[in-house]
């Protein structure tokens, strides 16, 4: 299905999130020389006009960048995104937003290259022509030209990613971002990505997807959780509660796979910052989760109250990075033996753990003869002639006379099939 055009929703609070995430990602990038690639999966159009019939259709711009425009209380970090908006309307007015592939143009070097898909004919179109004037741009401005650094091709990025990583420079920022028109659309990005971390496990993969009311987006990230990555973050950004209908976008998350340690301390300073401000009701909110491979389960969980979540009844002791339970992490001592918990006392006195040790010995044992009580299960079939007799056989006493002789205790009440089967073997000759 190519039916989805993202000017529809070009500077909404989803682009919101996803840009100021990728923003802080190439910043991370850039702090080492070495060259690296960046990878869009689903690159769009490159640019987009808010003062077109698309982009005003909705308006979703004023649940985004509009409220963000003239503020000048911003975090620096989200500062830094908004001058990159900011950049290209020279003219103050708030009428281009630029798409992931601008983003990144914008903030990587001369070196670094760029691998571009778009499978939209219209958008892979746009997004050419796009880049031919941004480069004739830098040319008339004397700024060097990135030539073939930057690839664009009309294709599927899901099957084209496999055949680029790893990278030559052995460091790439991978962004998927696909319309999430249909369902399969989830399973795709986990299989995708499960493909490209066997070939490229150090590469750093960033997921935007929706929160929806259907069943395969509210599953999407713990699926992801349990990919063969060290490290994973999770952000989500809310800015309305639900509709009763489900339908609208009042939800979406990043997903980074191998984040930067940078990373995390930013969001928590921001995103409290974009739920005050974009926030429509008291529903707006936000979570940010970071883990492990090792079990799927958030090492931290930190919401807009600033409380973390912490794991409930079994789940806390058997969590590895609790430091207790059977499972641990790899190079973690084994946890101290727990002191034995303290007698509780019933209200006649009784010590409840020896109470019940009684009585489960009462209802495993009975004196022989005894007949079953009501629901208890009939004794076994008697295996040996003298059982069948009942007690007048002389074989058990026997047996029970010889383990006494040997020094064996002989439990009272012992089942006779027990007893008989303790018999010493009979002499032949």
């Amino acid at each position: 299905m190519l039916s989805y055009r993202h000017a529809f929703h070009a500077g909404n609070h989803a682009d919101v999130l996803k840009h100021f995430v990728q923003v802080q990602l190439h910043q991370y990038m850039n702090q080492k020389d070495t060259a690296y690639t960046y990878i869009d999966t689903h690159s769009g159009a490159g640019v987009y006009a808010l003062d077109s019939s698309f982009a005003t259709k909705k308006a979703e711009f004023d649940t985004g960048i509009g409220p963000l425009w003239n503020r000048t209380d911003l975090p620096p970090a989200l500062a830094d995104y908004i001058n990159l908006v900011k950049g290209m309307n020279p003219s103050g007015k708030m009428r281009y937003y630029p798409g992931s592939p601008y983003v990144a143009d914008k903030m990587t070097r001369p070196e670094d290259r760029l691998r571009l898909f778009e499978l939209h004919p219209a958008d892979s179109k746009i997004l050419a022509e796009n880049f031919r004037k941004a480069e004739a741009h830098k040319a008339e401005q004397g700024e060097r030209a990135r030539g073939r650094r930057v690839m664009i091709e009309r294709g599927d990025g899901f099957q084209s990613l496999k055949a680029l990583l790893p990278p030559p420079s052995r460091r790439a920022l991978v962004l998927i971002d696909p319309p999430y028109e249909v369902k399969d659309d989830y399973r795709k990005v986990k299989d995708v990505l499960e493909e490209a971390l066997g070939r490229f496990p150090t590469g750093i993969f960033a997921v935007w997807y929706p929160l929806l009311q259907r069943m395969e987006s509210r599953q999407f990230a713990d699926r992801l959780k349990r990919l063969a990555a060290k490290e994973w973050l999770n952000v989500t950004l809310t800015v309305s509660t639900p509709g009763p209908d489900g339908f609208g976008l009042h939800s979406s998350g990043m997903f980074i796979l191998n984040p930067p340690y940078t990373l995390e301390p930013l969001l928590r300073e921001v995103l409290p910052y974009l739920v005050k401000v974009l926030g429509k009701d008291t529903g707006a909110t936000f979570v940010i989760e970071r883990g492990t491979q090792v079990t799927g389960a958030a090492s931290a969980r930190v919401g807009a109250g600033g409380t973390a979540r912490q794991p409930i009844g079994n789940a806390r002791r058997a969590s590895p990075l609790s430091g207790t339970g059977s499972l641990r992490l790899p190079g973690q001592a084994a946890p101290a033996r727990a002191e034995a918990a303290p007698d509780v006392r019933r209200p006649d006195g009784a010590v409840a753990s020896k109470v019940g040790a009684a009585e489960r010995a009462k209802r495993f044992s009975r004196a022989d003869g005894a007949a079953p009580a009501a629901g208890e299960a009939k004794a076994p079939r008697a295996r040996y002639a003298d059982e069948r007799a009942g007690t007048s056989g002389t074989r058990p006493e026997r047996a029970a006379g010889a383990r006494a002789a040997s020094g064996r205790p002989v439990a009272p009440g012992a089942p006779r099939a027990a007893a008989g089967a303790a018999r010493a073997p009979r002499k032949r000759g």
